[in-house]
């Protein structure tokens, strides 16, 4: 088997950690981005979006805000 130099250089794969971080994180902001407009189209209000989101109603209106159906992050 063949060992590439990044993995010499990574042992214990601490990169492809990392690499993983990142692509749960892009998933979770489209699973988030998703939920917000279901609960846009379902009536709900920035304020109890934000309450179950965690974050304060500005905050979710300012990240969230003009993205329609097929916007992308």
């Amino acid at each position: 088997m063949m060992v590439t130099m990044a993995e010499e250089r990574d042992p214990d794969g601490v990169r492809a950690a990392l690499q993983e971080v990142r692509r749960q994180r892009a998933q979770i902001e489209r699973d988030e981005a998703a939920a917000v407009r279901r609960a846009r189209n379902d009536g709900l209000t920035w304020e109890q979006i934000a309450v179950d989101l965690g974050v304060t109603r500005q905050a979710v209106h300012k990240k969230h805000r003009g993205r329609g159906p097929g916007r992308r992050l």
